[in-house]
């Protein structure tokens, strides 16, 4: 493996640049983008060989997308309540789409990805008490979309339609050390992406450097609509809670921005 002070990676981010189209390392694979860049840097894993290693975060997505870039996986406090598997799949949960087919007939879902811009269909919001200095999730009956009633009707059944309680939600401390510790300095490489036949090209054309995460930032994008909260579960497999953002929006966490390609 190679070992990079940070000056001799931003060389090798320019000299990869230069190079234009590159083939897909990983045919077929959806992580391509991230698995060839890695290749062609030596690492694996995105675990960058430079001093303070764990400082740096190293993302790379293409351009003109309207996929999420998900920042770090927790789970919601109180983490002895279990939130997801014991009070929003069971109270909350809708039919999966595969129950009685790849999965029993009870097989619940419940995949939400929520903002702090306004509820989603099923009723689910973000919001920010900096009184309490906490991130919680909240529900609103009111702003269930008609298509979700027979759904809303069910939750009445099952446990009223109050707010959550008790709401999940991640303290201000705890997150910010959480995502302080993941996102404290990145570089972050957008790429173009082409096809010619059934062999996938990437030009790694934009690469900035990301430095001091600030947490009242992150605070901002999530009242913005920009960060989101991502559930994925079922009954079955709980796949993890996730904070994402929209892909243009990454460099507002930082304080510092620096363009290298």
């Amino acid at each position: 493996m190679k070992i990079y002070t940070k000056y001799s990676l931003i060389k090798e981010f320019r000299a990869i640049a230069q190079r234009g189209w590159i083939p897909n390392a990983r045919q077929g694979n959806n992580g391509g983008i991230g698995n060839t860049l890695e290749d062609l840097l030596g690492i694996e894993e995105n675990n960058l060989p430079i001093p303070n290693a764990a400082e740096w975060e190293l993302k790379a997505k293409r351009l003109n997308t309207s996929s999420l870039t998900t920042l770090f996986h927790t789970e919601p406090s109180p983490r002895a309540v279990k939130f997801v598997s014991q009070i929003l799949l069971p109270y909350y949960g809708w039919q999966h789409k595969e129950a009685g087919k790849k999965y029993p007939k009870t097989e619940l879902s419940f995949r939400q990805t929520i903002h702090g811009n306004s509820p989603s269909d099923r009723g689910f919001m973000v919001k920010i008490d900096r009184k309490k200095r906490k991130i919680l999730i909240s529900f609103d009956s009111s702003s269930v979309a008609d298509i979700h009633k027979k759904w809303l009707k069910i939750v009445r059944q099952r446990i009223g339609l109050g707010e959550l309680d008790p709401q999940p939600y991640w303290g201000f401390d705890d997150l910010s050390n959480k995502a302080g510790t993941k996102l404290l300095n990145c570089f972050y490489v957008q790429v173009d992406v082409k096809k010619e036949e059934s062999m996938e090209f990437y030009h790694y054309c934009k690469v900035m450097m990301l430095q001091k995460f600030n947490f009242d930032k992150f605070l901002i994008q999530i009242e913005n609509g920009n960060i989101l909260v991502d559930f994925d579960a079922r009954t079955g497999h709980n796949h993890g809670t996730k904070f994402r953002i929209k892909q243009n929006c990454l460099p507002e966490l930082y304080e510092k921005t620096t363009v290298i390609v």
